[in-house]
């Protein structure tokens, strides 16, 4: 029982558990302020342009059955207006993702460049003279 502790707390303790655990807790805060962008600053202003419409209450009603003795079952509805209200809520939250993955990946390009190395300088009027005297001697042997 002592090793599984031990095997818990070092995958407990490791950065990336802690890492995914903050991502989902950020990300969970974050779903939360794209529904309300797009339910409280999106939707009424196309609402009011087509019409007035708030597209929570966008619904289908499929005609309610009669079960024996006239009781009449609750009529369902196809609620297509909460659909799309998601389906905006989907394509903001992934547009947020794509630039954030994006914007990380490329300050870990920034970070992988490394400077274009610099060339040898130039050899000093000394050197150059001894670089010569050198050869020179080569063909004298």
């Amino acid at each position: 029982m002592g090793k599984f502790i031990n095997e818990f707390k070092a995958f407990a303790v490791k950065g990336n558990a802690i890492d995914m655990a903050m991502g989902v807790i950020i990300g969970g805060a974050f779903g939360k302020i794209v529904s309300s962008i797009v339910n409280d600053l999106i939707m009424p202003p196309i609402g009011w342009l087509i019409g007035g419409v708030n597209f929570s209450d966008l619904k289908i009603t499929l005609p309610a059955e009669k079960i024996a003795d006239g009781i009449e079952m609750q009529a369902a509805t196809i609620n297509y207006g909460s659909f799309i209200q998601n389906l905006i809520d989907f394509v903001i939250i992934a547009f947020c993702v794509f630039l954030l993955v994006k914007g990380i990946n490329k300050l870990a390009n920034k970070k992988q460049e490394k400077p274009a190395p610099t060339p040898a300088p130039e050899p000093s009027a000394e050197e150059k003279l001894l670089a010569e005297i050198r050869d020179l001697m080569k063909e004298k042997k």
